[in-house]
């Protein structure tokens, strides 16, 4: 019944129209149940991830092939969902700073770790305890690529090619410094060390940029390291590069010999990138940053990238990317004990 309020009198009271089998009250009742899940499916619509500004953590400097991968990522980003990328340096200690402070970052999907075998394989072995852990820390996205490294020297260092150095390296032991700023500089160097059966000064930097510096100034004398930050100064005439880290010789450097056939037979190291988050960080956000990544791979930018610098643009699920590290930790642990480098 539908009564009026202010009248005592019967005829007030009717009985409420009906509208198939309804009556106005619980037509409306269900018109705004109806309305409230319209307004949550399309609140929850607005709301796609990402709905808000997305942070990139890079464990190195800026101008570093890791800060390179983030850019290139991140452009890719907000083209596609109009949300902007922060991309912050945090460099030193062999990437465990911006390492640790992902890590520690809200696990909500917003902070993207760009790591790489340094930060998220090789410190595990090069170091006696590291300030987060990268197993139980972080959770896999994506990987983003692979790249090789290139030997380059100070032009004033009178050689011309691997053997050479190797030859003035022993006559001259523990007297050559190198510099280093990542875990692949470090160890590219320590490996053709005991492959070589050479000695050379072990000089550390925060981020290799740093390192590349005083490369040029002649500071440091070697570095083998990766080419977004080394290949730029050769090709200036600031720097002689002797070889490659690849397995095979890299078409565009189609004269530079790899270090297995300047004389260090067998060697061969490439480096790799991917994308992390926090620990507990839901599922969907992380799928949808793997979805992102998977398209900044196929774009013709990040396909070039990779190929001037001696790899590939790759993508992976997260599960993917989870065996990956896995099987890459166990392959730097062992990388790291044949070049006899003591954990720090």
């Amino acid at each position: 019944m539908s009564c009026l309020p202010h009248h005592s009198h019967a005829a007030a009271c009717k009985p409420a129209p009906r509208r198939n089998g309804y009556t106005n009250a619980s037509f409306m009742a269900a018109a705004m149940v109806a309305g409230h899940f319209l307004v949550s499916g399309g609140h929850a619509q607005a709301q796609a991830f990402p709905a808000k500004q997305v942070r990139f953590i890079v464990p190195f400097a800026a101008g570093s092939a890791t800060d390179s991968v983030a850019r290139l990522v991140g452009a890719f980003v907000t083209e596609t969902t109009g949300q902007t990328v922060l991309v912050e340096n945090r460099a030193g200690a062999s990437g465990m700073i911006g390492a640790e402070a992902a890590a520690r970052a809200p696990a909500d999907g917003y902070t993207l770790l760009i790591g790489t075998n340094t930060t998220n394989a090789a410190n595990a072995s090069l170091f006696k305890s590291l300030p987060y852990n990268q197993q139980k820390d972080f959770a896999p996205v994506s990987l983003i690529g692979t790249a090789g490294l290139i030997a380059a020297v100070h032009p004033s260092l009178p050689v011309k090619s691997i053997a050479e150095l190797t030859a003035l390296a022993k006559k001259n032991p523990g007297k050559l410094n190198f510099g280093e700023g990542s875990a692949s500089s470090r160890a590219s160097v320590e490996m053709y060390k005991e492959m070589a059966g050479v000695d050379f000064l072990r000089v550390p930097y925060k981020s290799n940029p740093q390192a590349v510096t005083d490369l040029v100034s002649g500071q440091v004398v070697l570095m083998i390291a990766d080419m977004v930050t080394l290949l730029p100064q050769v090709r200036a005439g600031k720097l002689r590069a002797l070889a490659v880290s690849t397995p095979k010789r890299l078409a565009i450097l189609p004269d530079l010999p790899t270090m297995s056939e300047a004389g260090v037979k067998g060697y061969e190291l490439t480096v790799w990138f991917a994308g992390f988050v926090p620990s507990g960080t839901p599922a969907e956000p992380v799928k949808r940053m793997a979805e992102l990544i998977n398209g900044a791979t196929k774009t013709p930018k990040m396909q070039e990238f990779f190929v001037n610098f001696g790899g590939a643009a790759q993508s992976s699920t997260p599960e993917e990317l989870g065996r990956f590290v896995a099987s890459e930790t166990a392959k730097w642990a062992r990388i790291v004990k044949s070049a006899g480098i003591v954990p720090e």
